[in-house]
């Protein structure tokens, strides 16, 4: 039989709208009364219902999530998963539940978040994604909707975002690459319009700058971020007359893609083309040669974008608005030290 608000005001002698007022967790209620009635809530087997709570609370205790593409195809690629459980974890810590939007365009998308959002669902919104042009920033932005990117904002208009310094990283992979001789270097790229993937570009070619090597644009191919399209990429490499003998990859699963091509070609890695990727997902210590890739932390990613996002909802005093997650490159066999 369901407990009502009634029967646990009546067993903890207070009223109904005390109960209530602990639900949403009040100031005007003292600890103790808060401790005692959840105690005997706990006790009765009282859950609050979810949409009454938030009438009262004006809180959904709920964040949305929008992947950088239809969430079937997003959830193939290992980051997201990863990045996705972190969210996950982050928002059960403080009693918050997540809701993905679905669609497999933009344009779904965008009617996908528009329903969750002005229907009242949600609290936030966490985009796992940063682009040159995006239709559902926009709009959260319109509606003051707080917000939070996982990766670097093409502004700084007041949205939170959580990244890596993928400049930085770029350039600490292609410095290496430089350091052990080489100066035909290649760059296999997501999409350029995220913004991950120019800051990444950005790295490389100040790398090639400050060691006065050539921009080859010949080297430069950007895909999607599945391994069918690397593996096209590293074919259109290798049919160049001055082929790279090292090549950048933004993202794992477009390297197993890349590896695939050179074994299939029986170009010899790394003696050959060496290739260090980004990501570092469970499966690249499982490719053969291993993948030598750059650990961006995609769990630590998600963590931090759930926790900051609902700081901030919360109004949390000193919470920061942005924060940036370490990077390693881990070397395995498909490059070398």
């Amino acid at each position: 039989m369901k407990i009502t608000i009634k029967e646990v005001a009546e067993v903890a002698g207070v009223s109904p709208s005390t109960v209530s007022r602990v639900i949403s967790n009040s100031n005007r209620i003292s600890e103790d009364t808060k401790v005692r009635v959840r105690n005997i809530m706990e006790e009765l087997g009282y859950h609050p219902n979810a949409i009454a709570r938030s009438l009262v609370s004006k809180s959904t205790k709920t964040i949305g999530v929008v992947m950088p593409q239809s969430t079937e195809i997003a959830i193939l690629n290992p980051f997201f998963p990863q990045a996705l459980s972190g969210v996950s974890a982050a928002a059960h810590k403080q009693d918050y539940c997540i809701v993905l939007s679905t669609g497999s365009t933009e344009d779904e998308q965008l009617k996908s978040i528009k329903d969750i959002v002005m229907s009242g669902r949600v609290d936030g919104v966490i985009l796992m994604y940063s682009s040159t042009e995006n239709k559902i920033l926009d709009f959260l932005r319109e509606i003051k909707m707080p917000i939070l990117l996982i990766g670097k904002p093409l502004d700084n208009k007041g949205v939170l975002f959580v990244d890596n310094d993928n400049v930085a990283a770029a350039y600490k992979v292609t410095q290496g690459f430089i350091n052990r001789g080489h100066t035909k270097i290649a760059y296999i790229s997501g999409k350029f319009e995220f913004v991950v993937s120019l800051d990444r570009l950005d790295g490389y070619r100040n790398a090639l700058w400050d060691n006065k090597l050539e921009f080859n644009r010949d080297y430069i191919v950007s895909v999607d971020y599945l391994k069918d399209e690397g593996y096209a990429a590293m074919n259109q490499l290798l049919q160049l007359k001055d082929r790279p003998t090292a090549v950048i990859v933004t993202d794992d699963a477009i390297a197993f893609g890349v590896i695939e091509a050179l074994k299939d070609a029986d170009v010899k890695i790394p003696e050959e083309i060496e290739i260090i990727s980004f990501n570092n997902v469970p499966l690249s210590k499982f490719t053969n040669p291993k993948l030598s890739s750059v650990d961006v932390n995609a769990y630590q990613l998600g963590y931090k974008s759930g926790e900051l996002l609902i700081n901030n909802i919360n109004n949390i005093e000193g919470v920061e608005k942005s924060f940036i997650v370490q990077t390693k490159i881990i070397y395995r066999e498909s490059s070398k030290r």
